[in-house]
């Protein structure tokens, strides 16, 4: 989504020299999703190549990626908000369009998708009408269902729609998931101090639901999945990713965090059927899809804080571990808060004259 507002803030924060910060994107601190200040992304972990390139001048601004789970090797995809049908594209391997479904409704900003199986068992399209240009002058926003198609040809359809309510106001978000262990849909929103929210554990069509907000989220998060068991989940931003353990339920803890090759700008997250890699897809016309395999640490389970403490010298004598004072990071704090402040001013003053 081109919002001038976070551009902006995207260009300041880059400008601006950056502040130490007590932990590295290696090491994100604090609650499992916690932002992580990343780079504008560079070549991607070792591996990382161009799966393929959209091949359909209508998709000029994918915003969500999704695998089917009825058609091997297929691809869900739509585009973001704009002048565009409300349509979902089904893409080969390749990158060629093999179906477009037509959702008979009205859309506003459609950021993400989800595949997942529905209430009865049946493969389910999910397809995330949640983002706001307005940082959140919606009053709500909505999710469309419906029956992900046993053959791939056009089709207009008449999909179910549930609406959400944030609890804590209305806010942009990019980003959305579901656990397929559960059905469980969760939102990831894109601001400075980004959350997690999740719905309700059932939704019933035409109703109203509450999104609680359950914990914090990187930076301005583009995009969010879960892996085929739902035991590992992803979160990105325009530059990076993180992935979380979330074995023992959500949010779980992070696992790390890297960056993803560069892009104009970095939307869509998906993990392929195996789980062993993400697919990571940018807008555009004919845009990329990155296939970006995952370091066995991400797939084995080993927190952030585990490897820490496996890397960590012995605690010292009389207790403690080793490392710098906690005094040490009063000038990191302030440092951060001034930078913070100067970044809020100018975002402001933009905002004014705009």
């Amino acid at each position: 989504m081109r919002t001038p507002l976070v551009l902006a803030a995207a260009v300041l924060c880059a400008a601006l020299p950056a502040a130490p910060a007590a932990a590295s994107p290696e090491e994100p601190s604090g609650s499992a999703t916690d932002g992580v200040d990343y780079p504008r992304g560079g070549e991607g972990p070792e591996g990382s190549e161009v799966a393929f390139e959209f091949q359909d001048p209508r998709i000029s601004e994918s915003s969500g990626i999704a695998p089917s789970l009825r058609h091997e090797g297929v691809w869900w995809t739509h585009n973001d908000s704009g002048d565009h049908p409300s349509e979902v594209y089904a893409v080969d391997g390749e990158g060629r369009t093999l179906a477009t479904v037509t959702l008979g409704l009205e859309r506003r900003d459609w950021e993400a998708v989800s595949v997942t199986e529905g209430p009865d068992g049946t493969p389910s399209v999910l397809v995330g009408d949640v983002g706001d240009n307005f940082g959140g002058g919606w009053p709500n926003v909505r999710v469309y269902r419906f029956d992900e198609p046993e053959a791939l040809t056009d089709a207009l359809v008449e999909p179910e729609v549930f609406t959400l309510t944030y609890e804590d106001g209305g806010r942009d978000a990019e980003s959305m998931m579901v656990d397929p262990r559960d059905g469980r849909l969760y939102v990831v929103s894109k601001e400075f101090s980004g959350g997690l929210y999740a719905a309700p554990e059932t939704l019933e069509p035409g109703g109203e639901h509450v999104l609680e907000r359950i914990d914090s989220a990187p930076l301005f998060a583009t995009d969010a999945a879960f892996g085929p068991d739902g035991t590992r989940y992803a979160i990105r931003t325009y530059w990076g990713v993180t992935v979380y353990d979330s074995t023992e339920g959500v949010p779980g803890s992070a696992l790390g965090s890297f960056d993803l090759p560069e892009s104009d700008q970095g939307e869509s997250i998906a993990f392929t059927p195996d789980g062993t890699a993400l697919m990571a897809g940018t807008e555009g016309l004919n845009a990329s899809v990155w296939r970006i395999p995952l370091e066995e640490r991400y797939l084995a389970g080993e927190t952030v804080e585990e490897a820490a403490e496996e890397e960590s010298p012995a605690e010292e004598e009389g207790g403690g571990t080793a490392g710098p004072e906690a005094g040490s990071a009063l000038p990191f704090i302030v440092g951060g808060a001034a930078v913070a402040a100067l970044v809020i001013t100018c975002i402001v003053l933009l905002a004014r004259r705009g």
